[in-house]
């Protein structure tokens, strides 16, 4: 996030095709889903923004408790002890922890870190709760908030202090973990395909991207408007690593003494940014009707006593449109004209307006437009909510086709490392190369591109050829693209 005080100040929105970065600023502060704070890095969430993150956790939470893990809460401050036991964690996180030094006028015996992540705290909570194979698996979720000392940041993409869910599991067997850590990566993706119609890359993250002190991490990749990729959500598979610097062990059915397999994954709010990004244009937003806070706003035309005569029916439609399960808004405001209406809640990105004046009522008609595709028509009363409700279906399908189809011609693969390169040169989206497993080969990409290795996908083509970069054997494929 750039200082406050660079924020853009106009009111206009850039376009797109001048400066994605700026436009995005833009959206996010004129369509009141955050703002900047006196603290770098840390947002001030919007009333807006903030339906949209609630009915985000909504379809996330209740696939989570859906696969039998229960929500609990675990303390912000980790003693920085516990924080050093896992060598591998600590020197992941450590250039992005913040520490806490005093207690009011008093300097601490040992420093807090300001949690970037729970494994330590909660690892030490798994050793004292867990005691026989007859304690597990232990499916514990928290939504939370972290802190992470970013140096370069954007609203919601990153963030110093963000919002999220972070699962800790603890498994009796390897086996276990592994479903653990599939079943969450599937439920991911069907969250973001389904919610919020992104479609994503699942797939398992290279040696040199996955967590720190993790055995594998497995990650959903999208694809964003300007070709950049966005890491959407992770999930690790620990091992016993974590186990073992913790002394999480039980009593097994055989009554040997074991450590546990754990797991964890996490979804934040950058998610918003994600939305913003893959469904927005030069107007604003588009949202996908099952993250709109309103699916529908309902602007009456003020035309003759329009109080005595608009504003009953559009009352009327509004409840009719609720008692259909849809979340709706009238906009009767008095001090703002119609078409300041209509480009407002576009820029919000309602997914559908209906206009209703005294010539619809003669009609017994209403004009509802689309925000995805801008176009309008109009629909008989009788029957509206029927109509809206299916209106609203088409919206989410189209969007995430229109996604998906966007992220097909801005996929390529190639052959060859000139290849490689000139089709890296801009923001081109995915490209599909071979790869040989070589760290080193992933880091000389990257030096030369700017692109990193998102994943390696789940039945991608296995192909035996050669790596892009040295050209040694190579038994598949990895996605690289430059990223957020």
């Amino acid at each position: 996030m750039a200082d406050k005080n660079d924020a853009p100040q106009n009111t206009e929105i850039t376009p797109q095709s001048k400066n994605f970065s700026q436009w995005y600023l833009d959206v996010v502060l004129r369509a009141e889903l955050a703002d900047y704070t006196e603290v770098k890095g840390c947002m001030a969430i919007r009333p807006y923004g903030y339906a949209i993150w609630e009915l985000i956790t909504q379809a996330l939470d209740r696939r989570i408790k859906a696969t039998g893990h229960v929500n609990a809460y675990f303390p912000l401050f980790i003693p920085s002890s516990l924080l050093m036991k896992e060598k591998e964690h600590v020197a992941g996180f450590a250039p992005q922890v913040a520490w806490v030094t005093k207690g009011g006028d008093e300097e601490l015996a040992e420093p807090l870190v300001v949690r970037p992540t729970s494994e330590a705290i909660i690892g030490t909570l798994y050793a004292k709760w867990i005691k026989s194979w007859r304690d597990l698996p232990v499916l514990i979720n928290q939504w939370a908030n972290v802190v992470r000392w970013e140096k370069v940041t954007r609203p919601f993409l990153r963030t110093t202090e963000f919002l999220w869910q972070e699962g800790h599991t603890a498994h009796e067997t390897a086996e276990e973990a592994q479903e653990e850590t599939l079943k969450i990566l599937a439920l991911y993706k069907d969250c973001l395909e389904t919610e919020m119609a992104i479609p994503v890359i699942d797939g398992e993250k290279s040696e040199s991207e996955k967590f720190a002190g993790a055995a594998r991490t497995y990650s959903v990749e999208a694809l964003m408007g300007d070709g950049r990729a966005l890491q959407a959500g992770t999930s690790h598979n620990l091992g016993q690593n974590f186990a073992k610097a913790f002394g999480i062990q039980f009593q097994g059915r055989d009554k040997a003494l074991q450590h546990v397999w754990t797991t964890s994954w996490g979804m934040t709010t950058r998610l918003i940014g994600a939305a913003i990004m893959v469904h927005g244009d030069d107007n604003g937003l588009i949202l996908p009707p099952r993250i709109a806070p309103y699916q529908v706003v309902i602007v009456p035309i003020p035309r003759g006593n329009w109080q005595e005569t608009v504003l009953p029916k559009a009352r009327e439609i509004k409840q009719a449109l609720e008692a259909r399960g849809i979340r709706v808004t009238l906009d009767d405001r008095d001090s703002y004209s119609p078409g300041w209406k209509f480009a407002e809640w576009e820029l919000r990105g309602a997914p559908v307006r209906i206009e209703i004046g005294p010539k619809d009522i003669e009609k017994s008609a209403v004009m509802v437009a689309r925000r995805d595709t801008r176009q309008k028509d109009s629909l008989a009363m009788d029957g509206l909510a029927d109509a809206i409700a299916g209106r609203l279906d088409e919206i989410q399908k189209a969007l995430f086709d229109r996604a998906l189809k966007f992220r097909d011609e801005h996929t390529t693969r190639v052959s060859s490392y000139d290849e490689f390169k000139a089709a890296m040169e801009g923001r081109p989206g995915f490209v599909i190369a071979g790869w040989c497993g070589s760290a080193d080969c992933e880091a000389r990409i990257k030096a030369d591109t700017q692109a990193t290795l998102r994943n390696i996908p789940f039945g991608g083509a296995k192909v035996t050829g050669v790596c892009v970069k040295c050209g040694q054997p190579s038994s598949g494929e990895a996605w690289f693209a430059k990223a957020y």
